[in-house]
């Protein structure tokens, strides 16, 4: 299991997971306590929790479709907008290449997929959203 020296000061930065289901959460939500150092892990599944969230200055982990209320069911579009609207710190979670093109032309961190959660790659990708 690799383990991420984080900064002191990015310590208590949240790490928000962004429209997964129940599931997928609780997988999430364990692998990135241990990736994360230290730093709260929270779920949100709706678009008014999220925008009062952006205030913590979080990591957002989006789902690539979208469960829950945002007004959109797509990943990338609620990067995009997060991004033209704020300096919001996304990254998409998805298997898929094109989606992840995508989603940084969009403003985001490179991404990845649930099943890279154990990857060093997937470690270096939390460590540097973190220190953003």
């Amino acid at each position: 299991m690799t383990r991420i020296p984080t900064q002191s000061d990015n310590a208590d930065r949240p790490v928000v997971l962004v429209g997964h289901c129940l599931a997928d959460q609780f997988m999430l939500k364990n692998a990135l306590r241990r990736l994360a150092n230290g730093s709260p892990v929270r779920s949100i599944n709706d678009r008014r929790t999220l925008d009062a969230a952006l205030a913590e200055r979080p990591v957002l982990l989006v789902n690539r479709v979208l469960d829950g209320r945002f007004g959109t069911d797509s990943g990338i579009e609620l990067i995009r907008e997060l991004v033209a609207a704020s300096p919001a710190t996304a990254i998409l979670i998805s298997n898929f290449e094109e989606a992840q093109a995508e989603a940084v032309a969009a403003g985001a961190f490179e991404g990845f997929g649930k099943q890279d959660l154990y990857e060093l790659r997937t470690a270096r990708i939390v460590e540097e959203a973190l220190s953003a």
